[in-house]
């Protein structure tokens, strides 16, 4: 007999558990508050640019092993576009010098041995300081593991840990930033190889989710909250949506994939991060110079990274706490300054759209990762997902997908009971 599983969000999360157990022959219902699929990573149509927009750019690297096998299970892995090799265009804009970081495409870190693809004025000596980090605990800081300051900190450590942990460095996790600094720079640039849904996060990484399931005969509904849930003998045995219930029968299962505030009151007393940083992404209506690479480090600026996009230049700027109540105009007006610089663009500013998401992340610091909960709960058939529970890594497209991938094994293990 075919088993049921609702899935509560139709997140990035919840749409990998949805089509790993779809494809495992799962009778699968998806159940949405909002009315769109994607969550913090979806794209819309933006009347001030007159283009589809993501509502982050997000980044994926060619070592993110379940965001691309989430990608092929969806047909889409051919969405995700890149240079060939792993190499990474810097500017510094407070001294004009730029430089390419060449992390070739060896399963291997030789780049580290290669003067001309290393970071300038870097030494393998910096390189080995970085030692620390890679096996560090889940309650230790990053400046306590490595220093904080120096060339390599300044051009490459920072910029990746910025990214990948959306706060200052030095006051991050060293666990994650661990993590992160193994799966990329410590695996050689056949995991480094910057991959981008040119086409947008929602044409590649999610209404073709929706269509898989859709064809697998999978229900999606939208506008559709779950309130709270019934229990009994330590399972969930109904969901009450408000305005109708569904009863759960023995042997299925439900798995929860929504924000953790959202979590948190529908389990009482469950463990989740309370405090979050914000993302600020800018996107201007604006044809690329034809030699302009699809990704550019920026260092000594306001932007961090430019994403070069046919017809738009877009931006990301992480721990943008600090840029969440500037004017919109004077933080246009400022990033447009920074993007002329780094791209070597000139002109009047052109359309342009700020996207600012408060809460776009945890705040991956040790305090905040011990509170991540596990996929498992208390309840038998009730399980967790979200870049927000303990995947080891920090809040990331790749986090998200390992979660559902996670959440859908518990599931898959029920039945083997």
């Amino acid at each position: 007999m075919q088993k049921t599983v609702h899935i509560i969000g139709a997140g990035i999360s919840g749409l990998s558990a949805a089509v790993r157990l779809a494809n495992a022959n799962y009778k699968v219902h998806v159940h949405e508050a909002t009315q769109q699929a994607g969550g913090r990573c979806r794209s819309y149509f933006d009347a001030a640019t007159n283009l589809t927009i993501d509502n982050g750019n997000h980044l994926l690297l060619s070592g993110n092993r379940h965001a691309l096998a989430y990608a092929r299970s969806i047909g889409t892995e051919a969405g995700l576009v890149g240079p060939k090799l792993a190499q990474f265009p810097f500017v510094d804009l407070s001294t004009g010098q730029r430089w390419l970081l060449d992390l070739g495409d060896s399963r291997l870190p030789l780049w580290v041995l290669d003067e001309s693809r290393r970071v300038p004025d870097t030494g393998l000596a910096d390189y080995l300081g970085l030692m620390p980090l890679i096996w560090s605990g889940k309650d230790r800081l990053v400046k306590d593991a490595i220093r904080c300051d120096g060339t390599l900190y300044r051009r490459l450590v920072q910029p990746l840990l910025l990214a990948a942990l959306n706060l200052d460095p030095p006051e991050g996790s060293a666990g994650l930033a661990g993590a992160v600094v193994r799966e990329t720079l410590l695996a050689g640039g056949q995991a480094c190889r910057p991959l981008i849904a040119r086409d947008g996060l929602s044409a590649v990484l999610v209404e073709p989710a929706i269509k898989l399931l859709q064809d697998k005969g999978a229900s999606v509904r939208f506008s559709h909250e779950l309130r709270e849930f019934a229990t009994s003998k330590g399972r969930v045995t109904e969901l009450n949506f408000g305005d109708d219930s569904i009863a759960i029968a023995p042997g299925d299962a439900v798995v929860v994939a929504v924000p953790p505030r959202s979590a948190a009151s529908l389990l009482p007393g469950l463990k989740t991060p309370t405090k979050f940083r914000a993302i600020v992404n800018a996107h201007f209506r604006f044809d690329p110079p034809r030699d302009a690479p699809p990704i550019l480090g920026v260092v000594g600026g306001l932007v961090e990274w430019l994403f070069a996009f046919p017809q738009r230049l877009s931006v990301t700027i992480s721990n943008g706490d600090r840029l969440v109540d500037m004017p919109r105009e004077e933080l246009a007006q400022a990033i447009w300054r920074d993007v002329c610089k780094a791209g070597s663009v000139a002109g009047e500013q052109p359309p342009w759209q700020i996207v600012r998401e408060r809460r776009a992340t945890f705040e991956a610091t040790p305090e905040q990762n011990a509170l991540r909960p596990g996929a498992a709960t208390g309840l038998k058939n009730l399980f967790l997902a979200g870049d927000w529970t303990d995947t080891g890594l920090p809040a990331t497209i790749e986090g998200s997908v390992r979660s559902g991938d996670r959440a859908a094994d518990h599931v898959l293990a029920m039945s083997q009971v």
